[in-house]
C-alpha cells in the first residue's frame, strides 16, 4: 500500500495466488492519513482500521474505544 505525495491517491498491490492486481483509490477532497514511521517501514492494521483508511477516515481513532462508525 502506498500513496502519492499529495496523499489523495492510494494504490495497493494484491497477490491472489494466480497473479498480482493493482487497486487504486482517489479522494476528491481531503487526504489519506498515514502513520509516522516510528517502528520502521512496516505496521499492522486490523480490518476496521483498514476500512477507515481506504474510506479516507482517521483510522487511528477506530477500534473498541474509537468514536468513528460507518453508517
Amino acid at each position: 500500500c502506498f500513496a502519492n505525495r499529495r496523499a489523495n491517491r492510494m494504490k495497493v498491490l494484491v497477490h491472489d495466488g494466480i497473479g498480482v492486481w493493482l487497486a487504486a483509490r482517489r479522494l476528491n477532497r481531503g487526504k489519506f492519513t498515514w502513520a509516522q514511521a516510528t517502528h520502521g517501514p512496516h505496521m499492522a492494521l486490523d480490518g476496521d482500521q483498514w476500512q477507515a483508511l481506504v474510506l479516507g477516515l482517521p483510522w487511528q481513532h477506530v477500534g473498541t474505544a474509537g468514536a468513528i462508525s460507518v453508517l
